[in-house]
């Protein structure tokens, strides 16, 4: 199975908007008055997606798996879908470029 790195790292206006968009929504979990069965979960991945911004060069896979369990944790929340959908706007452009990179390197 092959293990694609994004460039990632502290330059990297992808990771910074990556950054904001995981701080923004940590911060709107924080305070979301409602108990949700699966906060926990979501805690954990916005921590770890927040980790491996700040060690540089994620995965592009770990980065949809955390993707995928916080929309499946958070993604009925309404008052949380803006910050959610910023949180996969950010993912997806790491994974665009990868894309284009590996497509790049067949020709």
């Amino acid at each position: 199975m092959e293990h694609r790195r994004a460039v990632g790292g502290a330059g990297d206006p992808r990771a910074s908007e990556l950054g904001r968009a995981v701080s923004q929504l940590r911060c709107e979990l924080a305070t979301y008055p409602a108990e949700l069965s699966d906060r926990s979960v979501a805690e954990e991945e916005l921590a770890a997606l927040d980790a491996m911004m700040r060690e540089g060069l994620p995965e592009v896979p770990r980065l949809r798996s955390s993707l995928l369990l916080i929309a499946s944790s958070l993604g009925s929340v309404s008052a949380l879908g803006s910050s959610v959908t910023a949180v996969r706007a950010a993912i997806d452009q790491f994974g665009d470029v990868s894309h284009q990179r590996d497509h790049t390197r067949e020709h």
